[in-house]
């Protein structure tokens, strides 16, 4: 078994906000490599965030981002449990970093629940279309108006988006990643984005 420094448990601390005793189970774990730890520790801290999922939200932040010389603004409400969280500047950060993308994407929805299904139905029925008018028999037809219709989540809705510093990962990545080291439930309750000369700014609660 390799020998675990206390500077490398430190280190590993630092890198992840986990505990002491996690960090060096961790490098126990992964035989003293640091990446594979840091790695181990947040799969755990995942796991652990998938069950804080439904706990209640009633702290949080409304964070603002004014983009491209007041071209663009965005207003967006994040929530977490505690107001201690809700101070965290990592907290802070996620909420500024969502706010961007809201501004960057344009999202319409904040997760595909929210849709309403009228709308889900009228985007399938084009989808329809659009596979009949290609020549696709109709048993096909359904089939590929869900995969796009799934393309269609990923374009409108926040949470489903891909993250705008790592293709890699969605929102929803991020915000579970973040909820991991700080270990509680955070969700996006709503959002505006106003962009100049719009009529009606985008809105999703």
């Amino acid at each position: 078994m390799a020998e675990i420094k206390a500077a490398d448990v430190q280190k590993l601390r630092e890198m992840s906000q986990a505990g002491m005793m996690d960090c060096k189970r961790a490098l126990i774990e992964c035989g003293g490599n640091m990446e594979k730890a840091a790695q181990f520790l947040r799969e755990k801290g995942l796991a652990r965030a998938e069950k804080r999922s439904g706990r209640a939200t009633s702290e949080g932040m409304v964070d603002s981002y004014i983009h491209m010389g007041g071209r663009i603004g965005v207003l967006v409400e994040v929530n977490c449990e505690t107001d201690f969280v809700a101070k965290n500047d990592q907290f802070k950060t996620l909420v500024k970093e969502i706010a961007m993308q809201i501004a960057a994407q344009k999202p319409l929805y904040v997760k595909r629940e929210e849709i309403p299904a009228s709308v889900i139905e009228a985007e399938k029925e084009i989808y329809r279309h659009q596979a009949a008018n290609e020549g696709k028999k109709p048993e096909f037809a359904e089939k590929i108006a869900e995969g796009r219709l799934e393309k269609y989540f990923k374009e409108t809705c926040l949470v489903d988006q891909p993250y705008i510093r790592d293709q890699a990962k969605t929102v929803a990545d991020v915000i579970k990643e973040t909820a991991a080291v700080l270990g509680e439930n955070i969700q996006v309750r709503r959002f505006a984005r106003f962009e100049r000369g719009e009529e009606t700014p985008e809105i999703a609660e």
